[in-house]
Order: structure tokens, then sequence, then C-alpha cells
């Protein structure tokens, strides 16, 4: 822009029939309203008539690169005030609400529970602060699901936590095929088998999964090989750890479940089994995504060998199933049918499997005999959802670092 304003009128029409579609851009701020305050000035510019004036802002327009709504409220800011210069603006910055400390939290709490969805872990921070009055926990236990995402981006979160054959249809007269119907009322199990990888050696360890239909109550188990003799008492003995009376079994229709002796052992229980149906992949749905939300979570997709499930079967029943009813929330589907017969399925409600249990009407009443809610409540509040989570992912390092050990020396 040197000696662009000095230019005369008749120049100026000159320049501007030249120059076609020539641009310029001016590069600083500063510089563009110093040039243009001296460009008015040097024209005259407010006793010029209305046909000159036009010509002097398509030449300043073109000048600086400015639009023609800009130039005119530059012009107009100069007639008012006198002056042009660039407005020092403040932009406005929101309070910073969620510290540093908050956020550190919140990375320790994603590391305890191997980093849960956005509804499971609001849970949590709720009930760490509500249930457990954890006084560290006062902001998080407000905090939205949309702005835990935020927080799991920043830079101080990523500094503290970096987060990786088919069954066949037989035609067995056992078993009723069809979709149980609890109608509010817990005890209906889901269930299925997870296979923990294959090496040349052989098969790997078999976890078992039963999941109440209506708590999400959840049970696992692990037992070295599918046969009656390896499955039969491990079955009992986590049908005997709920603690509401078991009236259905449902599983798929794979030959771990479908045996006479699985058979004897429910009608000796008082258990009525079902099966799922032919092209109804839905019918066991809900154990099955357990099967990936919880077990792979945790244990992983590896091979480990058969003669460690009393191990792991240990860990289940002495750390892992206590943390999963009493301190991880999960969500609860709620069934709508619109107008025209849809039906749609909402999960805005996250709760533990304990408190949905509590929450029905008159609970006691589905407890096996010995049970009491008094002793449930107790276990619930010997420890916070965190403190659980981070006792069971001790466990869970020592059983793998067990079974590296023993690997390691065969």
């Amino acid at each position: 822009m040197i000696n662009g304003e000095e230019l005369s009128l008749e120049q100026i029409r000159a320049f501007l029939a030249a120059s076609g579609e020539i641009e310029f851009h001016g590069q600083q701020r500063p510089e563009i309203y110093a040039w243009l305050k001296a460009f008015l000035v040097r024209h005259e510019y407010w006793v010029c008539g209305k046909q000159d004036k036009g010509i002097l802002r398509t030449y300043a327009s073109k000048w600086t690169g400015l639009s023609r709504a800009q130039l005119t409220r530059l012009i107009a800011r100069y007639r008012r005030d006198g002056a042009l210069a660039p407005c020092v603006y403040k932009r406005h910055r929101f309070r910073l609400r969620y510290t540093k400390a908050d956020v550190e939290l919140l990375a320790a709490t994603d590391e305890a529970h191997e980093t849960l969805s956005g509804p499971a872990t609001k849970r949590i921070l709720e009930r760490e602060y509500q249930v457990y009055r954890r006084p560290e926990y006062v902001r998080l236990a407000g905090l939205s699901v949309a702005h835990l995402y935020n927080l799991r981006g920043r830079k101080e979160y990523r500094q503290r936590l970096l987060r990786f054959t088919k069954t066949k249809p037989v035609a067995i007269p056992i078993g009723e095929r069809r979709k149980p119907r609890p109608e509010g009322c817990p005890g209906y199990l889901r269930v299925d088998t997870v296979h923990q990888g294959d090496s040349a050696a052989g098969k790997g360890v078999y976890h078992l999964n039963a999941v109440d239909e209506v708590t999400q109550w959840q049970v696992v188990g692990a037992v070295e090989t599918i046969c009656e003799r390896d499955l039969q008492p491990v079955l009992e003995e986590m049908l005997a750890q709920f603690p509401f009376a078991i009236l259905g079994f449902h599983s798929d229709n794979g030959s771990e479940f479908i045996n006479w002796q699985t058979a004897q052992l429910l009608q000796r229980l008082l258990i009525r089994q079902t099966k799922s149906r032919p092209r109804h992949s839905n019918d066991n749905g809900l154990v099955e995504s357990k099967n990936g939300a919880v077990i792979r979570k945790q244990i992983g997709y590896g091979y480990i060998e058969p003669r460690h499930a009393a191990r792991i079967h240990a860990f289940y029943r002495d750390s892992f199933n206590s943390y999963l009813n009493f301190h991880r929330p999960s969500a609860q589907a709620e069934t709508r049918v619109a107008a025209n017969g849809k039906r749609m399925t909402f999960y805005k409600r996250w709760a533990t499997p304990w408190e949905v249990f509590a929450a029905l009407e008159r609970p006691e009443r589905f407890l096996k005999a010995g049970c009491t809610l008094a002793a449930l409540a107790a276990q619930a509040g010997q420890e916070s959802d965190t403190e659980s989570a981070r006792r069971m992912q001790l466990a869970k390092r020592r059983l793998f670092e067990e079974i590296r050990l023993l690997e390691k020396s065969a």
C-alpha cells in the first residue's frame, strides 16, 4: 500500500478501468485502517458528490480487499468517532467448572472400571457422592454425559489414562422352545458360554454367563470343558449365588445345556427350562451382549489353558460377581408400543442390578430362604463403586500373574 491513497480522482478512474479482474488484499488490520483513514482525509470524502463517493469506495474496496459492507461500517465509524483503529475485543470465556483434579479423578475412575460407557460412568460418579459420600466427587456428580466425553478428550485425561464353531440345530425334546415371559418377576435367567480361544494343544477355558432378565443380576463362572462332568457342579454353584429364587433357565440350542443331565438338575431345582426359537436371533440377546461387554472386556480374547479354570472361577466368585451386581451400572430397557403397533426400546435409566432389585415392589418376597435385604444392602455399602472396581482389578492382576508364572514354569 505505497502511495495508493495519493492518486487523484482521474487517476483512480483510470486505475479502475485498467485493473479489471485484479484483486488486492491487505495483510494487517492496523495497516488497512491507517491507509483508509489517510485516503478519506486526502480526498475529503465527506464533501464529495455521490458519484465521486461511489468511485472512491470502489477503489478503496479493491485496494484493501474489504467488502462493501465492511467498508461502509468503517467509514461510518470514522465519521462518528473521528478515529479509525482496530477494536480491542476480549473474547468471553466461561468460568472453568471442572478442575484439573476433577479430570484426573475421572481418569482414575475410568481406569478402575476400564472405561465404561458415558451413562454408566455418570451413574458411578453420582453414586460415589450421593451414596458413598465421597467429597472429591462433588462436582463430577453433576457432570452430564455429553461433557463427560469432553473431559475425556482433555490433555490432562489423556496424560493420566490411555485407552483393545456355530451351534448346529438338533431336534432334542429337552426344554420348551419359546421366549420366557417373566412379567416383571426376577428369577428368569439367560445363560450362555464364552470360549477362551484355541491353540495347537486344544481348547481353552470356557466361561459360563448367567444373567437375570429383569434385574440383570449376573453370575459368571469358569469350567475346563463343557462336558457334564465339569459343567454340572459349577452350574449348580452359580445358581446358588443368586439371592432370589430361580424360576426359568433359557439358553440357545447348544449341547452344553440341552442334555439330560442339565435337564435333570433343573427339574430337581424346580426350574423351567426353555430354549431359543429358530429365526429369533434376539431370544438370548441379553446374555450375548453381556458376553462381550463384560467377559471379553475384562478377560480378553487370548488363549488360556483349561487347567486354570478353577482359579478363574474363584476370581469370579470372590471378587468379580460382587462388583458386577452391586457396583457396575447397566442400561435398563424401557419398551413402548406406538399407536401403529411398533415397539420402541429406550435406555434412559442406568442402575446396578442391586438397585433394580431393591426398587421392585416388595422385593423380599423373591428372596431365597436365609437371604435378607439388610444383608444385601450391607454388602452393597461395604465399599464404593470405585473401591470395589480397584479391588477387583487387583484380584484380576494377581490372577493373570499367577497364570503367567504357572505357564512359564510348565
